[in-house]
């Protein structure tokens, strides 16, 4: 059994999201957001940090690592649990974090997620966006999405992500996992790829690049249902992510695909429970209406809170709306919620 499985046992018994090690200090874990030592382990030197890491890694990884100073990766720890590794270089030495991928995968029921969130499976085309910073639960947002397609759906489901994190056996649908990496070199080629393979559905784990942006906006052109990710956190800052990627001269062009093509934006965070035992996910819906189109073109994405208040009986909500009900339904702390309000004097 590999060492580092000692500090794996120890985070899963701790219900831990995420394990911390980096060179001169003890490791740590993020237990319900909040991050403590593990105080019984010694502080990592670089020997012993080059063993907990190496050990777990395939040699193609370790390579890459140490001519790149970082890569991403999935470790199975046999059948127990799942982990995304991050290894990185920093100052003070080598440095890692792993993070716990549920072995189960959670249903939208057990999300408590909006009825929206269904809506968005029953679309046969369009552009879906699962946004905010990272550690918010985008990726058990999306995976409870996928799962429902595959439930209640018969289509090809391609995911492309890196590392592959929650793992889908297909049921009513076919699905396809393909990793950044061993699978694929980029989200771009994975996404060509994808194109090529009569897909119906495409998951593209991160939209980081104007190519990747731009051949996702094709994708969906072509009819096909797009879910992606990006580390926004409102609608109003998503789209205008999308269009400042792309340079001046294309911009009109782009926000003219984008009000023709975007179905929904979820912008998602997470707050530690009243009791600190478990976090809730407090989500900013969007959801298309025929208003939106014209306010994408327009550029003047400011509009869109207009769009999200008019259009509640619909399923959209502010962040800050979501935010209050969690108050008032005793699950978060005022101060927890305030933390994450952005309109802090208004909701105070």
């Amino acid at each position: 059994m590999p060492k580092i499985d000692q500090l794996f046992e120890i985070m899963l018994q701790k219900g831990g999201s995420d394990l911390h090690m980096n060179q001169g200090q003890k490791p740590k874990l993020r237990v319900h957001g909040h991050l403590e030592s593990i105080e019984s382990f010694p502080v990592l030197t670089e020997p012993m940090m080059v063993e907990l890491m190496r050990e777990i890694a395939d040699q193609s990884y370790w390579d890459r690592y140490v001519k790149r100073g970082d890569i991403d990766f999935a470790y199975s720890m046999g059948d127990r649990a799942r982990f995304r590794a991050s290894y990185l270089k920093q100052m003070h030495g080598l440095g890692a974090v792993f993070r716990t991928i549920p072995s189960k995968i959670l249903t939208l029921e057990q999300l408590e997620a909006p009825d929206s969130f269904k809506s968005f499976g029953e679309l046969r085309s369009g552009l879906i966006l699962i946004t905010g910073p990272t550690g918010s639960g985008k990726s058990t947002t999306l995976a409870a999405i996928i799962d429902f397609i595959n439930s209640h759906k018969r289509r090809k489901i391609i995911t492309i992500e890196e590392p592959v994190e929650f793992m889908h056996q297909s049921k009513q649908s076919t699905v396809i996992h393909r990793e950044v990496g061993p699978d694929t070199d980029s989200f771009y080629s994975g996404l060509k790829g994808a194109l090529k393979s009569d897909a119906n559905v495409i998951l593209v784990g991160e939209m980081r690049d104007r190519e990747t942006i731009e051949l996702a906006l094709t994708a969906v052109e072509m009819g096909i249902l797009v879910f992606g990710t990006l580390h926004t956190n409102s609608a109003a800052k998503t789209v205008d992510r999308i269009v400042d990627v792309f340079p001046a001269k294309q911009k009109d062009e782009i926000r003219s695909v984008l009000a023709n093509t975007l179905r929904g934006v979820v912008s998602q965070q997470l707050l530690r429970s009243s009791d600190g035992s478990r976090r809730y996910a407090a989500q900013e819906i969007l959801l298309f209406t025929g208003s939106l189109p014209a306010v994408i073109r327009s550029g003047d994405t400011n509009k869109l809170q207009a769009v999200i208040q008019a259009g509640k009986k619909n399923g959209m909500r502010t962040m800050d709306d979501h935010l209050m009900e969690l108050v008032t339904a005793g699950k978060v702390s005022k101060e927890e919620a305030l933390l994450k309000a952005f309109d802090k004097a208004r909701f105070s």
